[in-house]
């Protein structure tokens, strides 16, 4: 329970971080669109705990899953294939939340470096 809490604490940093200090990272309210299970939502700080939540159980619960089905990736790329999983994690975040926009590979990249770092400290911590 608290490796969970922690990972979604840290998502949520990595996004907030992100957006703060990337360009080409922004979170925005979509006019008549920005909804959450029939909810509107109404502020920035909403999405930011959404995208964040689910950025962080992604990193739980489907994180573990993609590094074991790309072990042997893993390791002919000397683990650099596991910042792909990452990086795929972030964009698939982005894909699932319209008002999280990230513009092009390098704010990505950013993004994952980001959101890997808030991971790795809060790791240390658990």
């Amino acid at each position: 329970m608290k490796g969970v809490l922690l990972q979604i604490v840290a998502g949520i940093l990595g996004v907030f971080l992100a957006v703060s200090f990337l360009s080409g990272v922004t979170l925005r309210i979509i006019p008549g669109k920005s909804s959450f299970l029939g909810i509107p939502l109404t502020s920035n700080w909403q999405i930011l705990i959404l995208a964040g939540v689910t950025l962080g159980l992604f990193n739980f619960f489907l994180r573990p899953v993609l590094r074991f089905i790309a072990f042997p990736l893993r390791v002919l790329t000397l683990g650099l294939f596991g910042f792909v999983i990452n990086m795929f994690l972030v964009w698939l975040v982005a894909v699932l939340f319209q008002e999280f926009e990230i513009q092009g590979l390098l704010p990505l990249f950013g993004t994952t470096i980001i959101v890997w770092l808030t991971s790795t400290v809060f790791g240390w911590l658990s």
